[in-house]
Protein backbone atom coordinates (compact mmCIF):
# COMPACT_ATOMS: atom_id res chain seq x y z
CA UNK A 1 0.00 0.00 0.00
CA UNK A 2 1.60 3.41 -1.04
CA UNK A 3 1.20 6.92 -0.91
CA UNK A 4 -1.15 8.68 -3.24
CA UNK A 5 0.60 11.00 -5.36
CA UNK A 6 -0.53 14.70 -5.43
CA UNK A 7 0.73 18.07 -6.05
CA UNK A 8 -0.75 21.35 -5.27
CA UNK A 9 -2.18 23.93 -7.96
CA UNK A 10 -3.98 27.12 -7.34
CA UNK A 11 -6.59 27.22 -10.00
CA UNK A 12 -7.02 28.24 -13.63
CA UNK A 13 -4.41 31.30 -13.04
CA UNK A 14 -1.33 28.71 -11.71
CA UNK A 15 1.75 28.86 -13.84
CA UNK A 16 2.13 25.48 -13.53
CA UNK A 17 -0.54 23.89 -15.74
CA UNK A 18 -2.48 20.68 -14.88
CA UNK A 19 -0.78 19.07 -17.58
CA UNK A 20 3.07 19.63 -16.32
CA UNK A 21 1.06 17.77 -13.08
CA UNK A 22 0.28 14.64 -14.64
CA UNK A 23 3.37 14.58 -16.61
CA UNK A 24 5.30 14.95 -13.19
CA UNK A 25 4.07 11.50 -12.28
CA UNK A 26 1.11 12.69 -9.56
CA UNK A 27 -1.87 11.09 -9.97
CA UNK A 28 -4.17 13.51 -7.85
CA UNK A 29 -4.71 17.86 -7.13
CA UNK A 30 -4.36 19.36 -4.08
CA UNK A 31 -6.88 22.69 -4.61
CA UNK A 32 -8.87 25.16 -3.89
CA UNK A 33 -11.00 27.68 -4.79
CA UNK A 34 -9.21 30.87 -3.82
CA UNK A 35 -10.77 33.30 -5.91
CA UNK A 36 -14.07 32.60 -2.97
CA UNK A 37 -14.06 35.14 -0.56
CA UNK A 38 -13.03 33.98 3.41
CA UNK A 39 -16.58 32.76 5.10
CA UNK A 40 -18.10 32.99 1.85
CA UNK A 41 -19.74 29.26 1.09
CA UNK A 42 -18.12 27.00 -1.99
CA UNK A 43 -21.33 26.35 -3.96
CA UNK A 44 -21.49 22.38 -5.33
CA UNK A 45 -21.56 23.94 -8.68
CA UNK A 46 -18.32 25.86 -8.25
CA UNK A 47 -16.65 23.02 -6.84
CA UNK A 48 -18.31 20.39 -9.74
CA UNK A 49 -16.95 23.10 -12.63
CA UNK A 50 -12.79 23.01 -10.81
CA UNK A 51 -13.65 19.56 -10.24
CA UNK A 52 -14.64 18.45 -14.09
CA UNK A 53 -11.39 20.53 -15.11
CA UNK A 54 -8.94 18.52 -12.82
CA UNK A 55 -10.75 15.41 -14.52
CA UNK A 56 -10.24 16.53 -17.64
CA UNK A 57 -6.76 16.68 -17.29
CA UNK A 58 -6.43 13.07 -16.04
CA UNK A 59 -6.07 13.74 -12.70
CA UNK A 60 -8.04 13.55 -9.23
CA UNK A 61 -9.58 15.98 -6.78
CA UNK A 62 -10.18 14.36 -3.09
CA UNK A 63 -8.39 16.66 -0.84
CA UNK A 64 -8.76 20.51 -0.22
CA UNK A 65 -6.20 23.12 1.06
CA UNK A 66 -7.75 24.78 2.28
CA UNK A 67 -11.55 25.81 3.01
CA UNK A 68 -10.28 28.83 5.21
CA UNK A 69 -11.20 29.00 8.63
CA UNK A 70 -12.39 33.06 8.97
CA UNK A 71 -10.60 35.27 11.71
CA UNK A 72 -14.16 35.87 13.16
CA UNK A 73 -13.93 31.72 13.95
CA UNK A 74 -10.72 32.21 15.26
CA UNK A 75 -11.27 35.23 17.41
CA UNK A 76 -14.75 34.00 17.98
CA UNK A 77 -16.53 37.36 16.92
CA UNK A 78 -20.47 38.17 16.92
CA UNK A 79 -20.57 36.93 13.27
CA UNK A 80 -19.45 33.09 14.74
CA UNK A 81 -23.01 31.63 14.11
CA UNK A 82 -22.87 32.53 10.31
CA UNK A 83 -20.14 31.80 9.56
CA UNK A 84 -20.05 28.63 11.16
CA UNK A 85 -23.01 27.62 8.92
CA UNK A 86 -20.84 28.90 5.86
CA UNK A 87 -18.65 26.10 6.59
CA UNK A 88 -20.89 23.48 7.19
CA UNK A 89 -22.91 23.97 3.95
CA UNK A 90 -19.24 24.71 2.15
CA UNK A 91 -18.18 20.90 3.34
CA UNK A 92 -21.70 19.73 2.57
CA UNK A 93 -21.26 20.40 -1.18
CA UNK A 94 -17.52 19.04 -0.79
CA UNK A 95 -18.68 15.67 0.04
CA UNK A 96 -21.45 15.93 -2.49
CA UNK A 97 -18.89 16.07 -5.12
CA UNK A 98 -16.65 13.49 -3.49
CA UNK A 99 -14.12 15.00 -1.51
CA UNK A 100 -13.25 13.31 1.77
CA UNK A 101 -10.47 15.48 2.63
CA UNK A 102 -10.39 18.91 3.87
CA UNK A 103 -7.79 20.92 5.07
CA UNK A 104 -7.50 23.79 7.43
CA UNK A 105 -5.36 25.86 9.63
CA UNK A 106 -5.97 27.69 12.83
CA UNK A 107 -2.85 30.44 12.84
CA UNK A 108 -3.79 33.98 13.67
CA UNK A 109 -3.79 36.33 10.16
CA UNK A 110 -0.86 35.33 9.14
CA UNK A 111 -0.37 31.70 7.01
CA UNK A 112 3.23 30.40 6.30
CA UNK A 113 5.96 33.10 6.82
CA UNK A 114 9.22 33.41 5.59
CA UNK A 115 11.56 36.09 4.93
CA UNK A 116 13.18 35.89 1.68
CA UNK A 117 11.55 33.97 -1.19
CA UNK A 118 14.81 33.44 -3.27
CA UNK A 119 17.44 32.63 -1.51
CA UNK A 120 20.39 31.63 -3.51
CA UNK A 121 21.58 28.14 -2.47
CA UNK A 122 25.33 26.93 -3.24
CA UNK A 123 24.35 25.29 -6.49
CA UNK A 124 22.22 28.28 -7.62
CA UNK A 125 18.80 27.04 -7.40
CA UNK A 126 16.68 29.25 -4.70
CA UNK A 127 14.91 28.70 -1.69
CA UNK A 128 12.25 29.69 0.82
CA UNK A 129 14.22 31.31 4.26
CA UNK A 130 13.15 32.47 7.56
CA UNK A 131 15.41 34.50 9.72
CA UNK A 132 13.78 35.50 13.08
CA UNK A 133 16.67 38.82 13.00
CA UNK A 134 15.17 39.93 9.52
CA UNK A 135 10.83 39.01 11.86
CA UNK A 136 12.37 41.28 14.66
CA UNK A 137 13.53 44.17 12.39
CA UNK A 138 9.67 44.13 10.62
CA UNK A 139 8.02 44.01 14.18
CA UNK A 140 10.05 46.30 15.83
CA UNK A 141 11.60 48.71 13.55
CA UNK A 142 8.77 49.05 10.44
CA UNK A 143 5.90 47.77 12.12
CA UNK A 144 6.47 49.41 15.42
CA UNK A 145 3.87 47.07 17.24
CA UNK A 146 3.38 48.02 21.06
CA UNK A 147 5.17 46.04 23.37
CA UNK A 148 6.93 44.09 20.21
CA UNK A 149 10.27 44.96 22.75
CA UNK A 150 8.32 41.87 25.35
CA UNK A 151 8.61 39.29 21.98
CA UNK A 152 12.53 39.20 22.17
CA UNK A 153 15.87 39.34 23.97
CA UNK A 154 17.97 42.25 24.33
CA UNK A 155 20.18 40.15 21.71
CA UNK A 156 17.88 39.98 18.97
CA UNK A 157 16.91 43.39 19.79
CA UNK A 158 20.37 44.58 18.82
CA UNK A 159 20.51 42.32 16.15
CA UNK A 160 17.17 43.71 14.57
CA UNK A 161 18.70 47.08 14.89
CA UNK A 162 21.94 46.81 13.33
CA UNK A 163 19.64 44.62 10.44
CA UNK A 164 17.41 47.10 10.13
CA UNK A 165 19.89 50.70 9.74
CA UNK A 166 21.87 48.26 7.22
CA UNK A 167 18.81 47.84 5.07
CA UNK A 168 17.77 50.64 2.52
CA UNK A 169 13.99 51.59 1.62
CA UNK A 170 13.70 49.01 -0.85
CA UNK A 171 15.23 45.86 0.91
CA UNK A 172 12.89 47.25 3.79
CA UNK A 173 9.60 47.53 1.16
CA UNK A 174 10.71 43.75 0.36
CA UNK A 175 10.87 42.37 3.63
CA UNK A 176 7.52 43.89 4.21
CA UNK A 177 6.43 42.53 1.27
CA UNK A 178 7.56 39.07 1.95
CA UNK A 179 6.12 38.96 5.30
CA UNK A 180 2.53 40.06 5.19
CA UNK A 181 1.25 41.01 1.62
CA UNK A 182 -0.03 37.24 1.21
CA UNK A 183 2.11 34.26 -0.33
CA UNK A 184 1.01 31.17 -2.34
CA UNK A 185 -2.33 29.20 -0.16
CA UNK A 186 -1.77 31.97 2.58
CA UNK A 187 -5.96 33.25 2.40
CA UNK A 188 -4.90 37.31 2.96
CA UNK A 189 -2.55 39.74 2.58
CA UNK A 190 -2.36 43.15 4.71
CA UNK A 191 -0.45 46.44 4.70
CA UNK A 192 1.21 47.50 7.69
CA UNK A 193 -1.32 49.62 8.84
CA UNK A 194 -3.76 47.13 8.11
CA UNK A 195 -2.19 44.11 9.88
CA UNK A 196 -1.55 46.73 13.57
CA UNK A 197 -5.42 47.01 13.13
CA UNK A 198 -5.65 42.77 12.61
CA UNK A 199 -3.76 42.43 15.44
CA UNK A 200 -5.86 44.09 18.11
CA UNK A 201 -8.40 41.90 17.31
CA UNK A 202 -6.71 39.56 19.05
CA UNK A 203 -6.67 41.57 22.14
CA UNK A 204 -7.00 39.19 25.22
CA UNK A 205 -6.55 36.30 22.84
CA UNK A 206 -3.91 33.90 25.04
CA UNK A 207 -2.94 30.46 23.30
CA UNK A 208 -5.21 28.99 26.43
CA UNK A 209 -8.39 30.95 24.92
CA UNK A 210 -6.92 30.52 21.26
CA UNK A 211 -7.13 26.26 22.20
CA UNK A 212 -10.72 27.20 23.39
CA UNK A 213 -11.88 28.47 20.38
CA UNK A 214 -10.11 25.60 18.36
CA UNK A 215 -11.85 23.21 20.28
CA UNK A 216 -15.44 25.45 19.71
CA UNK A 217 -14.76 25.34 16.11
CA UNK A 218 -14.33 21.64 15.71
CA UNK A 219 -17.25 20.84 18.33
CA UNK A 220 -19.86 22.80 15.61
CA UNK A 221 -18.30 21.14 12.70
CA UNK A 222 -16.90 17.58 13.07
CA UNK A 223 -20.32 15.97 13.49
CA UNK A 224 -21.47 16.74 10.16
CA UNK A 225 -17.65 15.84 9.26
CA UNK A 226 -18.38 12.32 10.75
CA UNK A 227 -21.86 11.76 9.09
CA UNK A 228 -20.44 13.20 5.40
CA UNK A 229 -17.20 11.12 5.57
CA UNK A 230 -15.06 13.99 5.89
CA UNK A 231 -11.80 13.90 7.53
CA UNK A 232 -11.02 17.04 8.72
CA UNK A 233 -7.43 18.31 8.85
CA UNK A 234 -5.38 20.77 10.65
CA UNK A 235 -1.84 22.03 9.23
CA UNK A 236 0.65 23.20 12.24
CA UNK A 237 1.91 26.39 12.49
CA UNK A 238 4.23 27.60 10.18
CA UNK A 239 6.34 28.39 11.89
CA UNK A 240 5.84 26.37 14.42
CA UNK A 241 5.95 29.39 17.43
CA UNK A 242 4.60 32.56 18.27
CA UNK A 243 5.20 35.07 15.90
CA UNK A 244 4.10 39.06 15.81
CA UNK A 245 3.14 38.81 19.89
CA UNK A 246 -0.29 35.95 18.46
CA UNK A 247 -0.40 33.03 19.61
CA UNK A 248 0.24 29.34 17.79
CA UNK A 249 -1.40 26.47 19.29
CA UNK A 250 -0.73 23.31 16.91
CA UNK A 251 3.03 23.56 16.92
CA UNK A 252 3.79 20.10 18.81
CA UNK A 253 2.85 16.75 19.24
CA UNK A 254 1.18 17.75 22.72
CA UNK A 255 -0.47 20.25 21.12
CA UNK A 256 -2.30 18.02 18.46
CA UNK A 257 -2.67 15.35 20.90
CA UNK A 258 -4.36 17.86 23.13
CA UNK A 259 -6.88 18.58 20.42
CA UNK A 260 -7.49 14.77 19.45
CA UNK A 261 -8.23 14.50 23.32
CA UNK A 262 -10.48 17.12 23.66
CA UNK A 263 -12.25 16.55 20.42
CA UNK A 264 -12.14 13.14 19.63
CA UNK A 265 -14.58 13.17 16.53
CA UNK A 266 -13.13 10.48 14.14
CA UNK A 267 -13.27 13.55 11.54
CA UNK A 268 -10.84 15.39 13.96
CA UNK A 269 -7.66 14.69 12.21
CA UNK A 270 -3.98 16.14 11.09
CA UNK A 271 -2.09 17.29 8.06
CA UNK A 272 1.15 16.06 8.81
CA UNK A 273 4.06 18.18 7.46
CA UNK A 274 7.23 17.32 7.86
CA UNK A 275 8.87 20.89 7.43
CA UNK A 276 6.21 22.81 9.99
CA UNK A 277 6.83 20.45 12.72
CA UNK A 278 10.58 19.74 11.67
CA UNK A 279 11.80 23.56 12.31
CA UNK A 280 11.23 22.08 16.05
CA UNK A 281 14.26 19.66 16.70
CA UNK A 282 11.76 18.45 20.09
CA UNK A 283 9.54 17.00 17.27
CA UNK A 284 10.03 13.47 16.61
CA UNK A 285 9.08 13.37 13.31
CA UNK A 286 8.92 9.39 12.79
CA UNK A 287 7.34 9.10 16.52
CA UNK A 288 4.88 11.31 15.55
CA UNK A 289 3.63 8.99 12.70
CA UNK A 290 3.71 6.23 14.81
CA UNK A 291 1.87 7.69 17.77
CA UNK A 292 -0.77 9.84 15.96
CA UNK A 293 -0.74 7.88 12.68
CA UNK A 294 -4.94 6.97 13.16
CA UNK A 295 -5.08 11.06 12.82
CA UNK A 296 -3.17 11.63 9.94
CA UNK A 297 -5.37 12.38 6.60
CA UNK A 298 -2.89 13.89 4.67
CA UNK A 299 0.92 14.19 4.24
CA UNK A 300 3.27 17.45 3.19
CA UNK A 301 6.77 15.91 3.02
CA UNK A 302 9.36 18.45 3.04
CA UNK A 303 12.54 19.15 4.93
CA UNK A 304 13.89 22.56 6.37
CA UNK A 305 17.79 22.90 7.37
CA UNK A 306 18.03 24.65 11.08
CA UNK A 307 20.33 27.43 11.26
CA UNK A 308 21.97 29.35 14.24
CA UNK A 309 19.47 32.11 16.31
CA UNK A 310 16.31 30.14 14.88
CA UNK A 311 16.54 30.89 11.23
CA UNK A 312 15.88 27.77 8.61
CA UNK A 313 15.77 27.31 4.84
CA UNK A 314 13.83 24.66 3.22
CA UNK A 315 16.46 21.89 2.38
CA UNK A 316 16.36 18.93 -0.34
CA UNK A 317 13.35 17.03 -0.05
CA UNK A 318 15.75 14.04 1.33
CA UNK A 319 17.94 16.51 2.80
CA UNK A 320 18.08 18.89 5.93
CA UNK A 321 16.95 17.91 9.31
CA UNK A 322 13.69 16.24 8.88
CA UNK A 323 15.12 12.48 8.76
CA UNK A 324 12.63 11.41 5.90
CA UNK A 325 13.99 8.13 5.04
CA UNK A 326 12.77 7.73 8.22
CA UNK A 327 9.49 9.03 7.94
CA UNK A 328 8.73 7.01 5.18
CA UNK A 329 9.05 4.13 6.82
CA UNK A 330 6.69 5.28 9.31
CA UNK A 331 4.79 5.91 7.25
CA UNK A 332 4.91 2.64 4.91
CA UNK A 333 4.49 0.94 7.96
CA UNK A 334 1.18 3.28 8.84
CA UNK A 335 -0.69 2.68 5.31
CA UNK A 336 0.19 -1.21 5.65
CA UNK A 337 -1.15 -1.34 8.95
CA UNK A 338 -4.77 0.27 7.68
CA UNK A 339 -4.59 -0.31 4.65
CA UNK A 340 -5.45 2.65 3.51
CA UNK A 341 -3.26 4.83 0.72
CA UNK A 342 -2.73 8.09 2.08
CA UNK A 343 -2.55 11.24 -0.10
CA UNK A 344 0.92 12.83 0.04
CA UNK A 345 2.61 15.90 -1.95
CA UNK A 346 5.87 17.46 -2.25
CA UNK A 347 6.10 20.55 -0.42
CA UNK A 348 7.99 23.85 -1.18
CA UNK A 349 10.30 22.32 -3.86
CA UNK A 350 13.41 24.46 -4.53
CA UNK A 351 13.32 27.14 -7.95
CA UNK A 352 16.03 26.10 -10.11
CA UNK A 353 16.67 24.79 -13.99
CA UNK A 354 14.53 26.60 -16.51
CA UNK A 355 12.41 27.73 -13.52
CA UNK A 356 14.84 30.32 -12.44
CA UNK A 357 13.57 32.22 -15.82
CA UNK A 358 9.97 32.06 -15.17
CA UNK A 359 7.70 33.45 -13.01
CA UNK A 360 6.61 30.95 -10.09
CA UNK A 361 4.62 30.90 -6.84
CA UNK A 362 7.13 30.79 -4.49
CA UNK A 363 7.84 27.41 -3.38
CA UNK A 364 5.76 25.86 -5.51
CA UNK A 365 7.68 25.61 -9.23
CA UNK A 366 7.17 22.52 -10.77
CA UNK A 367 10.76 21.20 -11.24
CA UNK A 368 11.93 21.65 -8.03
CA UNK A 369 8.47 19.91 -6.67
CA UNK A 370 8.77 17.35 -9.52
CA UNK A 371 12.20 16.76 -8.26
CA UNK A 372 10.73 16.34 -4.31
CA UNK A 373 8.11 14.16 -6.07
CA UNK A 374 10.08 11.62 -8.07
CA UNK A 375 12.61 11.48 -4.86
CA UNK A 376 9.99 10.56 -2.55
CA UNK A 377 8.54 7.89 -5.01
CA UNK A 378 11.57 5.96 -5.25
CA UNK A 379 12.57 5.81 -1.53
CA UNK A 380 8.92 4.89 -0.64
CA UNK A 381 9.11 1.77 -3.51
CA UNK A 382 12.93 1.43 -2.34
CA UNK A 383 11.37 0.86 1.13
CA UNK A 384 8.77 -1.27 0.05
CA UNK A 385 11.04 -3.87 -1.71
CA UNK A 386 13.20 -3.65 0.54
CA UNK A 387 10.38 -5.26 2.61
CA UNK A 388 9.41 -7.71 0.53
CA UNK A 389 6.24 -6.04 -0.93
CA UNK A 390 5.68 -5.43 -4.28
CA UNK A 391 6.27 -1.67 -5.32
Amino acid sequence: MLMTQTMRWFGPKDPVRLRDIRQAGASGIVTALHEVPNGAVWTREAIAVRKAEIADAGLDWRVVESLPVDEGLKTRSADWDRLIDHYRQSMTNLAACGIDVVTYNFMPLLDWTRTDLAWELPDGARALRYEAVAVAAYDLFVLRRPGADASYDAATVAAAEARYAAMDDGARAQLERTIIAGLPGSEEGFTSAQFLRAIDTYAGIDAARLRDNHVAFLEAVCPLADELGIRLVVHPDDPPFPIFGLPRVASTEADVTDLFARVPNASNGLCFCTGSFGVRADNDLPGMVDRLGDRIGFLHLRSVQREADGAFHEAEHLGGDAGMAAVVVAVHRLSVREGRSIPMRPDHGHQMLDDLTRTTNPGYSLLGRMRGLAELRGLERGIAHGLGRAA
